[in-house]
This record gives C-alpha cells, structure tokens and sequence, in this order.
C-alpha cells in the first residue's frame, strides 16, 4: 500500500495571499498541492492557467498535482508540464484517445492520471488501469469547491482499489470533492491513498494549518 497523501486543493485559498497559503500548506507537511483547471466548456466555471501552476512552482518545494477539467487537454499538457507540473490529470470523459493522452504526458516528464466523474463507469478506465500513475476518483461532480459529498462513490473506489491490486499496480488512488475529517475515513477505508481537500482546509475555522492537521489526524485514525 501507498503512503497515504493529503493534497490541500487552493481553488478554495485566498488568492490575494496565495504565498502565504502555500507556506502555511508546506509548513504544516501538506504533501502535494492540488490546481484545479477548469476551462468553462467541460465545467461551468473558468478558473487557473498554466500560469498559476508557474506561480505555485517559484513558491512551493511541495509536487503539484494538476487536474486539467477541460475539453480536448492534449494541447495544453506541454505548457503545464513547462509550467511545473509533477502530475498532469486528465478526464477518461474529455479523452477519446485515453491511451495516447497519457502517454504523452509521460513523455513530457509528469505523472499521469486519469479521472472519472461520479456519474462514469469504472469499467470506462479499465483499459488504462495498467499505464496510468495516478487515477482520481470525483465524489462530487466537477466545477465548484464547497459541495455535498457524494456516498456512493465510496463503492467505486473501492471497486477500483480491487482492480488496481489485482493488477498489482503501484497507481495511487486519489479522491476529491467533499473530503473533510467525516467522509476522509470512509474513502481511506474503500482503498484511497491521496486525499484532496479544499474547504476543510482553506475554509477551516481556525486557518489553513488547523485544516490540514485535522485532516492528518483523521488519516492517521484506524
């Protein structure tokens, strides 16, 4: 089993203090930094760009994980790669040449993941489970940070935890949307191994740090 990784997403952070949320995330030994890339076409919303992904480099030692949203990603992977980017992300829904797709991330020098959304099939990903580095579980649907968990993907990831050890593969298994101290400990139970949060950690009461030890608390919990 993986070690079990905690990537704070910053599409909840201030972004008029984003230096300081990424320090406050590598002081208190976030593991990796989640970018949501949302381009208005496969989500509703618009929001970072290779650009921010620079900006997060210059300002963080942490891995950035970047979770491309977007319609038709493969010509966009070069200039995040260039940008930063340790894992590039791309949706099994927005990618009709899958296989290729992750290849070409590969090439460029990332990690490559590939998510699905709560409404897609695990079966949609079965013919990459065996290339791909990372897959990404949505448990809410893509586009805004703040939403409702959604229980039922706790089943899907568990159905993929089966799969990716039947195949023995060393793919991490991430999960995003809703992950608080309260529905962390079901997905860790079905299998993930990197959770990614927002609003329990930007959005915590008591600040970014208090957040993330929260969250770390509940990852360390049996």
């Amino acid at each position: 089993m993986n070690k079990l990784l905690l990537a704070p997403s910053i599409l909840s952070a201030d972004f008029t203090r984003l230096g300081e949320e990424l320090a406050a995330c590598e002081s208190a030994k976030a593991d990796w930094i989640h970018i949501d890339v949302m381009d208005g076409h496969f989500v509703p919303n618009i929001t970072m760009g290779p650009f921010i992904v620079e900006a997060c480099q210059r300002a963080t030692k942490l891995p950035l994980d970047v979770h491309l949203m977007i319609e038709k990603p493969e010509r966009h992977l070069e200039a995040f790669a260039k940008a930063g980017a340790s894992h590039i992300i791309v949706h099994i829904e927005a990618c009709p040449h899958i296989h290729r797709t992750l290849q070409q991330i590969q090439a460029l020098g990332c990690k490559a993941g590939v998510a699905l959304n709560p409404g897609t099939p695990v079966g949609a990903i079965d013919a990459v489970l065996d290339e791909a580095d990372q897959v990404l579980v949505m448990s809410v649907n893509p586009g805004y940070s703040g939403q409702k968990f959604i229980s039922s993907t706790v089943g899907k990831v568990r159905e993929i935890r089966k799969k990716l050890d039947g195949l023995k593969s060393p793919a991490r298994l991430e999960v995003d949307g809703g992950i608080d101290a309260a529905t962390l400990p079901q997905m860790k139970k079905a299998g993930a191994d990197a959770f990614v949060a927002a609003t329990a950690i930007f959005k915590h009461p008591h600040g970014t740090k208090a957040g993330i030890k929260d969250l770390q608390s509940a990852i360390r919990s049996t």
